[in-house]
């Protein structure tokens, strides 16, 4: 038998494929390889942050080099 879990929510675990309670994006079968990056890149709205925040991550990172 599968496990599901959301790998944002650790706690969300269950028999089968669903949707978790806490956030709607899709449970991902318990060890599946890369499933963080899976689940991020699963809703646009999460594609648009990783990008925001390695923007901001290298802005920052510039200004303390100069």
């Amino acid at each position: 038998m599968t496990i599901y879990i959301c790998p944002m929510h650790s706690k969300v675990r269950q028999d089968g494929p669903g949707k978790c309670p806490d956030c709607g994006m899709a449970l991902l079968p318990e060890g599946a390889r890369f499933g963080l990056l899976r689940h991020m890149l699963g809703s646009p709205l999460h594609i648009a942050i990783m990008v925001g925040a390695m923007v901001a991550v290298m802005a920052v990172a510039m200004m303390l080099l100069h």
